[in-house]
């Protein structure tokens, strides 16, 4: 009996392993890492001193310093002309709106003048319903006290997403009709959009200067990508019969493009504007740094002072301003058709409304041009001052009442898991935890993740920064498994219950507007400044979009066959377990990638309240000019951390959304490490 039990037995355990094989392999290479890092742990880490300045930094330093001091050549010219340019535009609107210019005591047009005109400019494009959310938004920045920098801010945003709509759409529509153009432009937009905001925040202020020219670039990289890629998805989008029956009847490549294609991808395509506005506005804080113009100032003075308050309430004003652009931008993109199917697009009622409002909007602009009183905005209500003073009160209890359970909780989080897994990954020798990246970036991801990674840890090593980005690498790891963890329990709530996502996806997407600064403050004052301050506000800045991923996720798996595994007799905890997180993986995987380069970008910005390791190195670059050339190294290391990250999750969760034969032992598991099409393009803040 115990030799047919032993038989019987045998088949189930092989089983197990052969549908199993990546996890098994996983396991495996982990095993090895921990036997051989117990026996190396300590050796040729390659960590330098924070003011060790290597041969590769000094040539980084060499180019800084040409750029600064280029006189004749070409490039440099040209971009000195375009900066100039942007600063002659922006100060010109900013006298139009905001400052006055000598002799004249007052901007051009005040307060009651610029409510007026955004007030037209929104019935015309998105009907008089949004005309109920804009102008309360406009008279909120005036009570919360930041009119001046709101309207700066919306200066800053509206150049760079005109900017970008104007250079963006054609390009992605070039894309749509040109593999070899996708082919050639998508890996550029993938190094934009993983590359942390602060990280080319160096270089463009070496080659621009400070300033507003300066802000409008930076925000005009960061923002373009979304709008270039959801044009060319729209212009894809458009019916291959529709595309067939105009090629029938003889139209022209122009014809079709402004006939039918443009018609029907203008919804998606203002969906893209609408992505590319949010993505702005999340740069106000960030342009801060170089005396951008706005609303980020405020927000980086509380941050820099520790007055909670300020920030909160600064914060807040861009929260509404994110909203209310928002709204109005989606209500926009569906107006026109809407008008079409109701019979009012044309009607002599809108006419005249708009003629009307045109009117009105011009009294108040001359109104505001010659009085006082429309001009400056009024002092009274005063709403931010109170808010500020309470977000302050509450801050100072923060300090003094849990100051001894935040250390607590600090200090247990960082021995018992932080340290050990950094100790692991950055402890040991640079081959054993390169080939260990190698090895697990095969099994996830397989051989594309593993070229990927080759390409970009030889980067690492070159850049002589290997241990600092080991230490990084750290972090996010460990904050992405928070988030990940965070997102499958919340996400699974809010795919389950559509109570439970209308009362919690609010708060997702205030947490996803508001800048990453705003939480930064009391999640600094509760933890001092140190690797667990910047890894919890990681965290609280891509917990949102992960959420909502996997709560789509599991949203999306097919009622049948949820209802099917209810009829069979399952519980609910075996439906998530055994039904919607098993076929919501990919949703699940996605969630990890994006969540690894929101929480990547967020630890270099905590470099700024003790984070450490290349955050540090790189605003250490920005505030002492002799370290410039380490801060662009470690600049570029970011960057190659961030598409190695990018690289094995996005394909690991290309490979678990396929409907796959299950491994079959090492060898089969080895078999499914071939590629398997093109990559999952990560997503930005909204999108």
């Amino acid at each position: 009996m115990t030799t047919t039990a032993s038989t019987r037995a045998r088949p189930a355990v092989l089983e197990m392993i052969r549908n199993r094989g990546r996890l098994w392999a996983l396991l495996l290479v982990v095993v090895l890492w921990l036997v051989i890092w117990a026996m190396t742990k300590g050796q040729h880490t390659l960590a330098l001193d924070t003011s060790t300045r290597t041969g590769v930094h000094g040539w980084f330093q060499a180019r800084s310093d040409w750029v600064e001091q280029a006189q004749d050549n070409f490039f440099i010219n040209l971009a000195n002309s375009f900066a100039d340019a942007m600063n002659s535009i922006f100060e010109y609107l900013q006298h139009l709106f905001t400052v006055a210019e000598y002799p004249r005591p007052l901007p051009q047009i005040g307060w009651l003048g610029t409510i007026a005109i955004a007030a037209w400019g929104t019935f015309a494009a998105a009907g008089w319903r949004s005309l109920l959310l804009v102008v309360p938004s406009f008279l909120a920045f005036g009570f919360l006290g930041y009119w001046t920098d709101s309207i700066d801010l919306l200066l800053v945003a509206f150049l760079a997403v005109a900017i970008s709509a104007v250079v963006g759409i054609p390009l992605g529509i070039w894309m749509a009709h040109s593999k070899i153009v996708s082919a050639l432009v998508t890996p550029v937009l993938d190094v934009m959009q993983t590359m942390p905001s602060l990280v080319y925040l160096l270089p463009l202020a070496i080659l621009f200067g400070i300033g507003p020219a300066a802000a409008i670039i930076i925000t005009l990289i960061y923002s373009a990508p979304p709008v270039i890629r959801i044009s060319a998805d729209g212009i894809r989008r458009v019916s291959p019969t529709v595309m067939e029956a105009t090629t029938s009847m003889g139209q022209t490549g122009l014809q079709k493009l402004t006939k039918v294609e443009l018609p029907l991808a203008k919804r998606t395509i203002i969906v893209g504007v609408n992505q590319t506005m949010m993505a702005a506005l999340s740069m106000a804080t960030i342009a801060a740094f170089v005396d951008g113009p706005g609303l980020g100032q405020p927000v980086l003075d509380g941050l820099k002072r520790g007055q909670l308050g300020t920030s909160f309430v600064s914060g807040m004003a861009i929260v509404i301003m994110a909203i209310m652009l928002d709204r109005t931008t989606t209500a926009a993109s569906v107006r026109s058709e809407q008008a079409t199917r109701a019979g009012t697009a044309g009607s002599l009622l809108r006419k005249v409304s708009l003629a009307v409002g045109a009117i009105a909007a011009i009294i108040a602009v001359v109104l505001s041009n010659r009085y006082t009183w429309a001009n400056e905005f009024p002092s009274s209500p005063d709403l931010g001052t109170p808010i500020r003073d309470q977000v302050d009160r509450f801050g100072n209890w923060l300090r003094s009442d849990l100051a001894t359970l935040t250390s607590s909780i600090q200090e247990n989080f960082t021995n018992h898991f932080l340290n050990p897994v950094q100790s692991l990954i950055a402890d040991s020798p640079w081959f054993l935890s390169g080939a260990a990246i190698l090895a697990i970036a095969a099994i996830v991801g397989g051989s594309r993740a593993f070229t990927a990674a080759m390409v970009c840890l030889a980067g690492i090593y070159y850049l002589d920064l290997w241990n600092n980005a080991m230490v990084t690498l750290t972090a996010t790891l460990v904050a992405t498994a928070v988030v990940v963890l965070l997102a499958v329990v919340v996400g699974v709530w809010m795919g389950r219950s559509g109570t439970v996502d209308r009362v919690i996806r609010p708060f997702l997407d205030a947490g996803q507007t508001m800048p990453p600064f705003v939480y930064l403050v009391p999640i600094l004052i509760l933890f001092s400044a140190n690797r667990f301050t910047a890894m919890v506000a990681g965290v609280v800045y891509a917990a949102p979009v992960a959420i909502k991923l996997v709560a789509d996720g599991i949203r999306g798996v097919s009622k049948e066959t949820v209802e099917a595994a209810e009829s069979s007799g399952s519980s609910t905890w075996q439906i998530i377990t055994k039904v919607q997180l098993p076929m919501a993986r990919g949703s699940i995987l996605l969630a990890a990638n994006q969540g690894l380069l929101y929480v990547l970008s967020m630890v270099v910005i905590g470099g700024m309240v003790g984070a450490g390791a290349l955050g540090f190195d790189i605003v250490k670059g920005f505030r002492q000019s002799e370290y410039i050339g380490r801060g662009l190294a470690a600049g570029i290391t970011v960057v190659l951390l961030g598409i190695m990250l990018d690289r094995i999750t996005a394909y690991g969760a290309q490979r678990a959304t396929r409907a796959d034969k299950p491994d079959h032992g090492f060898l089969g598991g080895l078999r499914n490490l071939l590629p398997t099409g093109q990559i999952i393009t990560p997503l930005r803040k909204g999108y």
